[in-house]
């Protein structure tokens, strides 16, 4: 006989049966998510990446800077006495030669202390041959007993020798007035062309004074010039003489002109921090112009092997500049100093050695002392 089961006790049931299932399904989805959490927890192993083998070389670099044409030889041309313009024999644009006159100049006063110069030593000349000739016949005299007494004769030739230093002394006067009589003419002191004239024929000329506000002529040399430039102090180690530069001007952008490096300063300048340098430049066809700027390409070789490294295999972090080493799987951080930079590479110098394996695609994702997965 089957026993009958209550509703009562049969719903009991049936909640016992869910709770039971819920607690089984509670359970299951937890110790997936565990193992889930465990496979995110685990680490990745780091991405392969390239290595290069550090060598040392030659960067050869230039630097493209701005530069000012000057004259070689550049000079104002004044007056060296007072005068006044007689004749003018050059212009403006006139080519002149070494020792060329150029402009003549007249002083009556010069005129007549030559005059009186050479009256003086005309005069002095023929006091001098007659205390010449005394001094001779009193000596000749002094020979015989008792005809001159000693005292005669030594005043005979002290006459004699002053006589000879006043003529000496109008001899120079007269040299001094000839001199300045000769710079009524003005020469050309060099080969060169007349760039500024600031007289006309019957001025007043003179070394100060109104006529001395400006000067005659501004004599410039064209032939050979100089090209000014101002190497910063960051490369002035890459520059050496008789290097050659080219540059260009704006007057003829598709000519390039060349020069070498024959001077340097061998100081900075305290305000640009930089070096000047001149270069020579031969110009005969007088194409170029003092006072033109130039653009100017200084090549920078250097002069020794150095490291060389990519761009790419430069970490520039807020600390500093760095390189990334591989030893021994591990990333080594090595702290850098940047040279010259050309076509995509870099001089380095640090303490580095030749042949270290360094990661040629370096950036702050390499932690120092991190594993390294090379390829």
């Amino acid at each position: 006989m089957k026993r009958l089961i209550h509703k009562p006790v049969r719903n009991l049931i049936v909640i016992a049966c869910g709770l039971l299932l819920a607690v089984s399904l509670t359970n299951c989805h937890s110790s997936e998510s565990e193992a889930k959490e465990s496979a995110s927890e685990a680490p990745e192993a780091p991405a392969a990446i390239d290595v290069f083998s550090l060598k040392k070389g030659k960067l050869s670099s230039s630097l493209n800077i701005p530069g000012e044409l000057m004259a070689f030889r550049d000079v104002d041309i004044y007056a060296k006495v007072s005068g006044f313009i007689k004749s003018l024999n050059v212009d403006v644009g006139s080519e002149v030669r070494q020792g060329q006159l150029l402009a003549q100049a007249e002083a009556p006063e010069l005129s007549a202390q030559l005059a009186s110069a050479e009256s003086r030593l005309k005069g002095q000349e023929a006091l001098s041959i007659a205390s010449k000739a005394n001094y001779e016949r009193i000596l000749e005299a002094s020979k015989f007993s008792g005809a001159v007494s000693k005292n005669d004769v030594d005043q005979a030739l002290a006459k004699r020798n002053a006589d000879l230093a006043q003529l000496d002394a109008a001899k120079s006067a007269l040299r001094e007035v000839s001199t300045l009589q000769n710079y009524l003419a003005i020469r050309a002191p060099f080969d060169g062309v007349i760039s500024t004239r600031n007289a006309s024929t019957g001025a007043y000329i003179g070394p100060a004074g109104k006529g001395s506000e400006f000067p005659l002529f501004v004599l410039t040399e064209q032939k050979r010039l100089r090209l000014v430039v101002a190497v910063p102090e960051a490369y002035t180690g890459y520059v050496h003489q008789n290097g050659e530069v080219s540059f260009t001007v704006k007057t003829f952008p598709n000519k390039k002109f060349t020069g070498q490096i024959k001077r340097l300063s061998g100081a900075l300048d305290k305000r640009l921090r930089a070096e000047r340098i001149e270069v020579d430049v031969v110009n005969t066809d007088k194409k170029l112009l003092p006072g033109m700027v130039a653009e100017v390409n200084l090549p920078l070789p250097t002069q020794a092997n150095t490291f060389i490294v990519p761009k790419s295999a430069i970490v520039n972090s807020s600390k500093g500049v760095y390189v990334i080493k591989v030893s021994d799987k591990k990333a080594v951080w090595i702290p850098v100093k940047k040279g010259l930079e050309a076509d995509e590479q870099v001089e380095v110098f640090g303490q580095l050695t030749e042949g270290d394996q360094l990661v040629k695609t370096a950036g702050e994702e390499i932690r120092d002392g991190g594993p390294v997965n090379v390829k």
